[in-house]
């Protein structure tokens, strides 16, 4: 066994790709959604004037400490990612439209995803990492937008960019910068070493 049976592993998300990494990864973990306002704390975060880092982080935070409550004796994993380009944050597309003005907004440009992990256990924070891939997405005719939009569908929408890298959305880019794992919204390899670290992976 490369995992310790104790402490128990929780996703605090209903993120598919989430989920599949840790499992891809040999992790034995399971997933609770946490019942946060993502929509609200980000408007708050905003409205403050907090750099994305920091909100990523706060809404990481949020989620964590909500599971945490339920489940004290576990080891709680919480991420999220906010997409910023040219100082505009986006939030996931509401639909197919929607997903086509993210693409044109996003073409021909860099954009960053600002990634925040968390780990509580015992009620409290006792991990903490942030980190931001690089992507430039190359020229799209629109053409090309409307033929990705029709042949993605609604697994365009459950991208706050409105592409999965891991399928047809790599046809999007022409330059990555970043761990490929950070850029699904986990960063991977940190997270494994921390893991490493607190005993719960052989090292």
């Amino acid at each position: 066994m490369l995992q310790a049976p104790d402490p128990p592993l929780v996703l605090a998300s209903a993120s598919a790709a989430r989920l599949g990494l840790l499992r891809a990864a040999g992790l034995v973990v399971t997933a609770e959604a946490a019942a946060v306002d993502e929509d609200a704390l980000k408007h708050s975060a905003r409205a403050e004037g907090l750099p994305p880092e920091e909100a990523a982080l706060m809404l990481a935070e949020a989620k964590a400490t909500r599971i945490s409550r339920r489940r004290p004796e576990a080891l709680v994993i919480a991420a999220d990612q906010i997409l910023v380009c040219e100082g505009r944050w986006f939030d996931k597309p509401a639909d197919a439209a929607a997903v086509a003005d993210h693409l044109r907004a996003l073409s021909g440009r860099a954009h960053r995803l600002v990634n925040g992990v968390v780990v509580h256990r015992w009620g409290r924070r006792i991990w903490q990492h942030g980190d931001a891939p690089r992507l430039v997405m190359r020229p799209l005719s629109e053409a090309f937008i409307a033929a990705y939009v029709a042949a993605e569908g609604e697994a365009a929408r459950h991208s706050v960019g409105g592409y999965r890298l891991e399928g047809p959305g790599i046809q999007l880019f022409e330059r990555i910068e970043g761990e490929h794992s950070a850029i699904l919204g986990l960063p991977m390899l940190p997270l494994l070493a921390f893991l490493r670290q607190h005993g719960v992976l052989l090292a």
